[in-house]
């Protein structure tokens, strides 16, 4: 009885140590997943170029009843323009109240590239392509397919999670392109048919404040978020567990910290690129 009693002291600061060093633990094997997915890349490049080009079709056009509607392409177009339309919608009568709706171009040229675009190409991209992933993943677990590759010698990251990887960087590329132009018409056509705005003053003001720059760092920012969201898909999907609960649940913690990570990533992505000085004059 004397041997067992130090265990039962201090359960609060016991049960914390152990929760930490648990946290610890997660957070380490996590990042070596992701240093072994990224490595990985080139392998999966080199090996496995018939998965890979699966993936791409797979991931752009869809599979089964998803390719009737064009997949993720006409899902995240539909995003973003919906997106483009709110801000004709809620901006352009608030620039109205001022008696600067002239400006309605400058705010989508603005808004669109640097903020909107990428956030919400990512938030559709976890949503199909990474939920996707995870829920394949997590299948192939589950029922011991990722065991059964590994015993016949094949490395289970570089074939099922690197290939993806390099498949979500390599769509997201002309899914943004799709995103963006989607999300200018959507503003476009909201202000000048539904508000009625001269197509003229539109088209000035959207061409003067419109930055080359500011197109490539967006492409840049939505490729970060798209090896982002497929690096946290991955993840949870190879190291999901508990059956077909466990990876909806694994899908459900991937949607949730990916959804964080974009918030993050766009935040400290614009504060690196536009922070110091903006790069931005309101003349012309």
């Amino acid at each position: 009885m004397a041997s067992s009693a130090p265990s039962t002291l201090h359960p609060g600061p016991r049960r914390l140590a152990a929760n930490t060093t648990a946290s610890w633990n997660r957070l380490g094997r996590q990042v070596q997943f992701y240093v072994d997915t990224i490595t990985g890349c080139k392998t999966a490049v080199l090996r496995y170029p018939s998965e890979l080009l699966k993936l791409i079709a797979e991931m752009s056009l869809g599979v089964g009843a998803l390719a009737m509607i064009g997949g993720a392409v006409v899902i995240i177009a539909f995003l973003t323009m919906s997106t483009g339309s709110m801000i004709a919608i809620q901006l352009y009568p608030q620039l109205q109240e001022v008696g600067v709706d002239a400006l309605a171009g400058f705010i989508s040229a603005l808004l669109n590239t640097r903020f909107l675009g990428p956030l919400v190409s990512g938030i559709g991209m976890a949503a199909t392509i990474g939920a996707g992933a995870t829920a394949q993943l997590g299948a192939m677990r589950i029922s011991e397919e990722i065991d059964a590759l590994e015993a016949m010698g094949i490395r289970a990251i570089p074939y099922l999670c690197s290939t993806r990887l390099v498949a979500g960087v390599i769509v997201v590329m002309p899914l943004y392109t799709i995103a963006v132009l989607m999300a200018y018409v959507a503003t476009r056509v909201g202000t000048t048919t539904v508000y009625g705005q001269s197509s003229g003053v539109y088209d000035h003001y959207f061409n003067t404040f419109l930055n080359p720059m500011d197109l490539v760092w967006s492409f840049l920012q939505a490729v970060v978020v798209g090896l982002v969201v497929m690096l946290v898909h991955t993840y949870y999907g190879f190291t999901a567990s508990g059956g077909p609960a466990g990876v909806g649940e694994a899908v459900g913690r991937a949607v949730r910290t990916s959804l964080v990570a974009l918030v993050v990533v766009t935040l400290f992505v614009s504060l690196a690129i536009y922070g110091p000085s903006g790069d931005f004059n309101y003349s012309g």
